[in-house]
């Protein structure tokens, strides 16, 4: 008897050529190349956007905050959005939001505007951060991966140095504000490209967006980035004011797991706990957090107010990290795919990573370019071995239909490390700094109160300030970033102990979407054989009862048994 079953067919399983993978990847690339663009493009310009708008360090910390901040909350959600629904729609989407929001802030009157509209801009790049590696996960298998991730740290790369030289440029030549419409060309460019070159799969479930989760979540982040980016500066630590914020947020992240714990869709499954690669993974993933984003935004101020250079110039002086990432993640990309090693790369990126962040920490206001250069290189090899190699480990160890909300867990947490991470980093820059100019005015015979704001922490225009000052604002800037960077150092060496504990699981061979529809298909087919064999089972009764007929009927021919005797026993004769 054949068998015959309503599977779906599986998804082409061969091998795609490096053209079937390319193409659609340029998309991608390009609306990642525009969210990392349009968010560094003003990094070397911060200072000058926030003394022209007339900003403090505070200021200036939650410009950059503000935009994590969003960023970190709409990852989760964008990437659950991943798993229930359209990818391609959803990665446009975000792009659109993201480049709005951009020309937007070019728009900004106040610090305030300019915070208010880089919160819409990390809207955007949450969708972009969550879905760019989600996508990937669907065309390309994880062992042809890193291959492909290296790519995308290169892009990173070229447009994390590009932007701030870029933005160097534009502000010293037609002013800060162009730097916000940069963007706009290349994401109406991006968006042609995934329109006509994308093409994946839907698997829709039913949306069921878990909202009073995302809002609890998001509530307790912010008061808790609340409380550090004030705590120290408006308040004092130990003060009723600053414990309340600290339970408050506790209470509500605490709410939100439970929460995740109960509802039908949770934003960030807690079962994904469970799994010893995805914990370890989120651990290792906050402190490069601390270390990418934290770096990025305090490298400019120490470029232009410790070491007195121009926005183009500071730009330039980023190459060095730059080179280091973009270097490694190639290099070690194609290794990781050729060889299906990658945890001693990923063990070598850790240690890179918290070497070069304690060397930083060693910086001066006066130390050699050429040794500041070498310690960028080395802290920006070790990120480029691990940031994006932690999302593919991941991806490869999940249920493929948990691939998009894995993903964007693992982006999450790294943005939630380096969200708070700035926020700290901001905390401690902003008060040593106003330390440390205060007992220097002092020194000098000079009445703090008479500088035009400089103990209270203002960003300083460094050429209309008399020598003796310029250079004490320049010392103090060199010694507190240096501190901040020493911030990161315990941090890294936890990410080197949870990288060294993961599982060395073997990188699959077959893409997400292949993976999903061999599932299906097994599903099908086993509810068919299951069918085939209640039908068989049937077949098997009606045939035991016509071979027990005929075989009565012989003996009643033959006077072997009456007619009149009942089947299954003794029966009274007619």
């Amino acid at each position: 008897m054949s068998l015959t079953s309503d599977a779906p067919a599986l998804a082409d399983a061969s091998p795609k050529s490096r053209r079937d993978v390319l193409v659609p990847l340029s998309g991608l690339l390009l609306g990642m190349f525009v969210a990392l663009l349009a968010s560094t493009v003003v990094s070397s310009s911060l200072p000058k956007i926030i003394g022209d708008l007339g900003g403090t360090q505070a200021g200036y910390t939650w410009v950059v905050t503000g935009t994590l901040l969003a960023t970190t909350v709409s990852t989760p959600i964008w990437g659950k959005l991943a798993d229930l629904t359209n990818r391609k729609l959803l990665i446009q989407l975000s792009l659109l939001v993201f480049v709005i929001g951009s020309a937007l802030a070019g728009l900004s009157q106040s610090t305030e505007m300019l915070i208010f509209f880089r919160v819409l801009q990390g809207l955007g790049a949450g969708g972009l951060t969550a879905l760019v590696q989600v996508v990937m996960a669907d065309i390309i298998p994880p062992r042809e991966r890193g291959r492909y991730m290296g790519l995308l740290g290169a892009v990173m790369a070229v447009a994390t140095v590009g932007g701030p030289l870029l933005g160097g440029v534009v502000t010293d030549s037609i002013g800060w504000r162009w730097n916000f419409y940069i963007a706009v060309p290349f994401a109406i460019a991006a968006l042609i490209v995934l329109q006509r070159t994308l093409h994946i799969p839907t698997h829709k479930r039913k949306v069921t967006i878990d909202y009073l989760g995302a809002v609890l979540i998001a509530a307790g982040v912010s008061l808790l980035l609340i409380w550090v980016s004030l705590a120290g500066n408006d308040f004092e630590w130990g003060s009723v004011t600053s414990i309340g914020m600290v339970v408050g947020a506790v209470v509500l992240l605490g709410l939100a797991v439970l929460t995740e714990l109960k509802v039908k869709e949770p934003i960030i499954p807690m079962t994904l706990f469970k799994n010893r690669t995805f914990w370890l993974a989120v651990i290792a993933s906050i402190s490069v957090g601390v270390a990418m984003f934290g770096t990025s935004v305090f490298l400019s101020q120490y470029m232009q107010l410790a070491r007195g250079k121009t926005p183009t110039e500071s730009g330039l002086y980023t190459i060095p990290m730059i080179g280091g990432v973009l270097l490694s993640s190639i290099v070690i990309g194609q290794v990781i795919s050729r060889t299906g090693k990658w945890k001693r790369y990923m063990v070598l990126g850790s240690v890179l990573l918290t070497i070069g962040l304690a060397l930083m920490g060693t910086i001066r206001y006066d130390t050699s370019f050429a040794l500041v250069f070498v310690y960028m290189f080395v802290m920006g090899a070790g990120v480029g071995m691990v940031m994006q190699n932690l999302v593919l480990i991941v991806q490869n160890a999940v249920d493929p239909r948990q691939i998009g909300t894995a993903s964007a867990s693992v982006a999450f947490f790294r943005s939630l490390g380096g969200t708070i991470g700035v926020s700290v980093m901001g905390a401690v820059l902003g008060s040593r700094i106003t330390t440390l100019v205060t007992e220097g005015l002092t020194k000098l015979g000079v009445d703090p109160s008479q500088t035009g704001g400089l103990e209270g922490g203002s960003i300083p225009d460094l050429s209309t300030l008399p020598d003796p000052i310029r250079i004490l604002v320049e010392s103090a800037y060199g010694e507190a970033v240096a501190d901040v960077f020493l911030i990161a150092v315990p941090l890294a060496v936890i990410s080197i102990i949870a990288i060294a504990l993961l599982p060395n699981r073997a990188l699959g061979t077959k893409t997400s979407v292949e993976q999903l529809a061999e599932r299906e298909a097994a599903g099908a087919t086993a509810i068919a054989v299951s069918s085939a064999e209640i039908a068989g089972d049937t077949e098997g009764v009606s045939l035991s009862i016509d071979e027990e007929d005929a075989e009565e009927a012989q003996r009643v021919q033959s006077g072997s048994a009456p007619a009149s005797e009942p089947r299954g026993g003794a029966g009274t004769r007619a």
